[in-house]
């Protein structure tokens, strides 16, 4: 009897092994003739080489059916399982339209308003998109949503995620822990995103080997970006020069995505917005558009809309 070790790697073993170990349980019913083990994410199996073959073909699928979808369940299993090769393809194509992401435990991630949808289309005639609103507008977590897509298509090789590091009343010198730890809370908003969309094994290997990175702007200085999808949020806190900077990064095969709200700016009171400088200068541009979202475009409580609403009137007065 022959042996292999079959490694899941990028992988939750927890997940995709289900509940129990529900999938090992359906993969013996329909291979009986293979012992399977599973140890970690390790999974042994025994058998002649000929049906070895045959399983480790039908496991690739399940692996790659889960790595599109974050999720695994006995139907589709079963499909996977009985299929030719090409009709696993159809498997969760249900409420596909406009998916961008599925995202941890198969939620759909796609836009929620037109101005979200918007940014999707834009994106996919622009190489530089600037989308602006105000807070709680999904601003970011669609530029987010989009970047991911684009590295699981791979139309990118990394994600590059960014923001100024602006005090917002409150001193970075004073907080705990290394410069990571200090600016850690500054990159608060782009890992939840994050963890919405990709698993926590496969997230925490991209984040250790490069293929996401998520550093303050100062690191941008002196770069190349290829091949990358870079998303700078929290524009409106850039200065002239570190937004000239930035846009200019940009390398071959890049995507950009610039968000902001220029009712926040944090900056100096004499100091002017990069942002609001770069949607004057560059809105003729071919290949560089904008989208402007508003209170209408709100995904958060309900409140959060009125809040704004509420704001706005009292700033136009």
């Amino acid at each position: 009897m022959n042996e292999r070790i079959i490694e899941l790697t990028e992988i939750s073993p927890k997940d995709f092994f289900g509940a129990q170990n529900s999938t090992i349980e359906q993969l013996k019913k329909y291979f009986p003739k293979i012992k399977i083990v599973a140890r970690g994410s390790n999974l042994k199996i025994y058998g002649e080489p000929e049906i070895l073959d045959a399983f480790e073909t039908r496991l690739e699928r399940l692996m790659k059916y889960f790595n599109k979808y974050n999720t695994l369940d006995e139907n589709s299993i079963e499909r996977i399982l009985t299929s030719t090769g090409n009709e696993e393809k159809s498997v969760g194509a249900k409420n596909a339209k406009d998916v961008l992401v599925h995202g941890v435990s198969g939620r759909l991630i796609k836009p929620q308003t037109d101005n979200q949808g918007k940014m999707v289309t834009l994106m996919g005639k622009n190489d530089m998109l600037f989308a602006v609103g105000p807070a709680g507008t999904g601003k970011t977590y669609t530029a987010v949503a989009l970047a991911v897509k684009a590295l699981k298509e791979k139309e990118v090789r990394k994600i590059i995620l960014t923001r100024p590091a602006v005090e917002s009343g409150e001193n970075l010198g004073f907080l705990p822990g290394d410069l990571k730890e200090k600016l850690d809370p500054y990159m608060q908003p782009l890992y939840d995103a994050l963890r919405d969309m990709i698993p926590h094994e496969r997230l925490a290997s991209h984040l250790e080997k490069g293929v996401i990175q998520i550093a303050p702007l100062a690191f941008m200085r002196g770069r190349t970006l290829d091949n990358a999808f870079v998303i700078l949020d929290e524009a409106q806190n850039t200065t002239h020069n570190q937004m000239k900077m930035f846009l200019t990064r940009m390398g071959k095969s890049a995507k950009f995505i610039i968000t902001g709200d220029p009712g926040q700016i944090d900056l100096p009171r004499k100091q002017v917005s990069g942002l609001k400088e770069s949607l004057l200068a560059l809105k003729d541009i071919q290949g560089i558009a904008q989208v402007y979202l508003d209170d209408k475009d709100v995904v958060r409580h309900k409140l959060v809309r009125k809040i704004i609403s509420a704001y706005k009137s009292i700033e136009t007065e």
